[in-house]
């Protein structure tokens, strides 16, 4: 069927049933032709109201102005001025209920493909020779903690102002969520890693197998290795259980270890790699959001032959992308909504081999602003499974928080900080993304390491 000028243009994908089985990249990207003719589908509106939908900010009507002239150079210039990481972004971030759902388009038609396009300029980018370059200007050194999304953001917008910047990771790679929570499949790590050289050719050093609060502590970062200023990225890293009977089982993980073990780790290369992934013939998820769809997809590519998520509320309410559910559905995943898991059935020795669930039905809306969930009595039933996911969401790690004084948390555990400069209640100590907000997504990440790397350096400015 030929696409209307109304309709957003297609992200080319690989087959469902081949790739279900791979951890090759699901989506292929555009080609210049696909490029060329989205950009031009933009109004290039006098008030660009997308821009204000992003959380980095970037100058969208100017980098698509840029692709639809064919100017590859420029765009991808006005693309890495604002974000230091466009190829990873293009690719996770979901801008369907951000920027694009901003598009002045979207009142009528389908929305302009803006994340398709940044994906499409930063790996054309990848083709050509890197553009950045290592200025340190400025007497200050900043130091960074945690290697994830913000940490990565805020180090690159620190090192454009010409600060030297040290990043400390507790991982032995940097990436954080970005390279242990989300599959090759959907963000290649050989894309990570290029983002991530083109920070250190800026001049950003990245120092991992440090964890701050044991290694060194954050006032060490101070007292007696001369920092002028700390950022905390550290993410929410933490899962979270049911507190059903059976979690201790096994067969039965969090679903950060399960993606850990299998994205940092290469569980899936076992016994090449060192790390064992044990995943049966059917494998339960429980939660609805994108690291859901992460694990039950994952779990199919390591050999389950059935792979099912298990939600209390119904497909509305899920967190996942809408994207990432369209590519579970043609993979196979099955779903199980307004489904209550009560609790996991162990074999004789010791192995997980069902799930007790319970229908439920939906009320009023709750804290959260979803529909309440409502057990149905009388409505038990047993799913087999010889695996069960919990992807019910993290918190903070609280090491850091544990041997640093002066850092306020929240009742959840979140670093308390300035919602418009990341600074904390302890001086000179900024923080951003999970660490603050808890689980969210990695542009928001983003957004709050760009919007502290300015807060640190006006911080910094004034006192010179």
């Amino acid at each position: 069927m030929p696409v209307k000028r109304a309709d957003k243009t297609p992200m080319p994908v690989r087959d469902a049933l081949e790739r279900a089985h791979d951890f090759g990249e699901v989506n292929r990207g555009y080609t210049q032709f696909h490029a060329g003719f989205e950009a031009e589908r933009c109004l290039r509106c006098q008030d660009p109201v997308c821009v204000g939908g992003c959380p980095v900010q970037i100058p969208i009507p100017e980098f698509v102005h840029a692709v639809a002239t064919g100017d590859m150079a420029g765009a991808a210039k006005i693309l890495r001025s604002a974000n230091p990481l466009p190829a990873i972004c293009g690719r996770v971030c979901p801008q369907e209920s951000q920027c694009e759902a901003e598009c002045s388009l979207a009142n009528r038609f389908d929305p302009v493909a803006i994340g398709h396009l940044e994906r499409y300029v930063a790996d054309w980018e990848r083709t050509q020779p890197p553009a950045v370059e290592k200025r340190i200007t400025r007497k200050e050194k900043i130091a960074i903690i945690g290697a994830g999304p913000s940490g990565l953001v805020c180090a690159g917008g620190l090192a454009q102002l010409g600060y030297a910047v040290t990043i400390y990771e507790a991982l032995h790679a940097p990436g954080g969520v970005l390279r242990y929570g989300i599959p090759e499949f959907r963000l290649p790590k050989a894309i990570l890693d290029w983002e991530i050289d083109l920070l250190r050719a800026m001049g950003v050093e990245i120092v991992c197998n440090v964890i701050i609060g044991k290694t060194l502590t954050l006032d060490e970062l101070f007292e007696r290795m001369g920092y002028a200023a700390v950022f905390i990225g550290t993410g929410a890293g933490l899962p979270q259980f049911l507190g059903i009977p059976g979690e201790n089982l096994n067969g039965v993980m969090s679903a950060n270890e399960f993606l850990t073990r299998v994205n940092l780790m290469r569980g899936y290369e076992f016994p090449e790699s060192d790390t064992p992934v044990r995943v049966g013939k059917r494998v339960a998820v429980i939660g609805a959001g994108n690291t859901a769809m992460d694990a039950a997809r994952t779990a199919l590519r390591m050999g389950a032959e059935e792979a099912m998520i298990v939600y209390r509320r119904s497909q509305k309410e899920m967190g996942a992308r809408v994207e990432e559910f369209h590519h579970a559905t043609e993979e196979g995943v099955k779903f199980y909504w307004l489904t209550n898991p009560l609790e996991i059935l162990g074999s004789p020795d010791g192995w997980a081999e069902g799930l007790k669930c319970q229908r439920m039905k939906l009320g009023e809306p709750d804290a959260s602003g979803r529909a309440r969930p409502i057990p149905i009595p009388g409505t038990e039933s047993v799913l087999a499974a010889d695996n069960v996911i919990l992807a019910i969401g993290t918190t903070p790690n609280p090491l850091l928080t544990r041997t640093t004084s002066g850092l306020l948390t929240n009742k959840k555990g979140c670093l308390v900080a300035d919602e418009k400069t990341g600074l904390t209640s302890k001086a000179l100590v900024f923080a951003g993304g999970d660490a603050v907000t808890g689980a969210a997504t990695v542009i928001l990440a983003a957004g709050a390491g760009k919007r502290a790397a300015q807060a640190i350096h006006q911080t910094l400015a004034a006192r010179a």
